[in-house]
C-alpha cells in the first residue's frame, strides 16, 4: 500500500512538470557556451565503449545525443556507417568540422532523442556517452534507443554514476539551484536498477560495468573556471545566482574536487565513475 502511494504521488508530480519547457530549457543550457572544450577530453571514453561493442566494419551505427562526436569518431575509424546526432546544431558542426579533419565519412542530423527521425530496426548499433542520460522523458529516451536498434543488436552508454564525481558535482549545484520538483535525475542511467527498468523486458543481456574517467586540469580552481565558462548546465547555474551565492557555490566545487584529487602538485587529477552499459536486445 505504501509502494503504491508513492507511486500515485511520484505519477501526480510527473504530471505537473512542463517537460516541454524543461526539454527547451536544457537545449539552452547546452547550447551555451562551448561543451565542445569539454566534451574533446573526454574521447577515450567513445573509443573504450566502441571496443566493448565490438564494432564491426560495415555496420551501421546511430550516436544519440552526440555532442561534439566522442562516439561518433570512434565508430567512424572503425570502419562503420555512423550517424551522429543532437539536438544542438552547433555542436553537431563541432562533430563534423573533426570528422572532416580526418577524413571520417559520417552524417550528421539535428534530432532530439526523445523522438528520433528513423524506422524500427535501422541499426546494429546504438549508442551514447554522457547525453542521453539527460534527457527529462527517461522511459521515452530509452524506448527509442530499443526502437531504432535492430534485433540482436547492441545499445551502448556510457552514464556518469550517482556517486561518481559528475554525479556529486550536479548534488552540489542542486544544493544551490535545486533542480524541477518531481524530474528524475540523470544519473539514475548509472545505477543497474534503473537500466533494469528501462531495458529489461526488451533486452536479451544487460552488461553494466563500473569503470573511470580522469579529469585532470591544472587545478581545481581551473576546473570550476573552465566548466563555468564552456560547460552549459554550471555557466547556466552560475548566471542563475548572485554574487555571493556564486562565490559559495564555488568553493563548494572546490571542496568537492580537493576532497577527491588524487595529486599533490596543486594539479588535478580526480577520478570519475561511469557504467559501461551495452545492452543486447532480444
Amino acid at each position: 500500500m505504501v509502494t503504491s502511494a508513492a507511486a500515485v504521488s511520484q505519477n501526480r508530480q510527473l504530471d505537473t512538470i512542463d517537460f516541454q519547457a524543461l526539454k527547451a530549457k536544457q537545449q539552452a543550457a547546452w547550447s551555451s557556451g562551448d561543451y565542445s572544450v569539454v566534451g574533446t577530453t573526454l574521447q577515450i571514453v567513445g573509443e573504450e565503449l566502441c571496443e566493448a561493442l565490438d564494432l564491426r566494419s560495415g555496420q551501421t551505427v546511430l550516436d544519440v545525443a552526440a555532442g561534439n562526436g566522442n562516439a561518433t569518431l570512434a565508430a567512424a575509424r572503425r570502419w562503420c556507417d555512423v550517424t551522429s546526432t543532437d539536438y544542438v546544431p552547433s555542436l553537431l558542426a563541432r562533430g563534423r568540422a573533426r570528422a572532416e579533419a580526418e577524413g571520417l565519412t559520417v552524417i550528421f542530423r539535428v534530432a532530439d532523442a526523445e523522438a528520433l527521425p528513423f524506422a524500427d530496426s535501422s541499426f546494429d548499433a546504438v549508442v551514447s556517452t554522457f547525453g542521453v542520460m539527460f534527457t527529462p522523458k527517461q522511459e521515452k529516451a530509452a524506448a527509442e534507443l530499443l526502437r531504432v536498434c535492430k534485433s540482436g543488436g547492441k545499445i551502448g552508454l556510457a552514464n556518469w554514476t550517482p556517486d561518481g564525481f559528475i554525479g556529486q558535482m550536479f548534488k552540489t549545484i542542486g544544493k544551490h539551484l535545486p533542480p524541477p520538483a518531481g524530474a528524475k535525475s540523470p544519473a539514475l542511467w548509472g545505477t543497474r536498477a534503473r537500466l533494469l527498468e528501462m531495458f529489461g523486458t526488451a533486452a536479451a543481456t544487460i552488461r553494466a560495468e563500473p569503470r573511470h574517467f580522469v579529469f585532470r586540469y591544472r587545478s581545481p580552481e581551473h576546473f570550476v573556471e573552465l566548466f563555468k565558462t564552456y560547460y552549459g548546465p554550471m555557466l547556466k547555474a552560475f548566471a542563475a545566482l548572485d554574487v555571493v551565492r556564486q562565490q559559495d557555490l564555488r568553493n563548494d566545487l572546490i571542496t568537492l574536487i580537493r576532497g577527491m584529487n588524487k595529486t599533490d602538485d596543486g594539479t588535478m587529477a580526480v577520478p570519475s565513475e561511469y557504467l559501461e552499459v551495452v545492452v543486447t536486445k532480444r
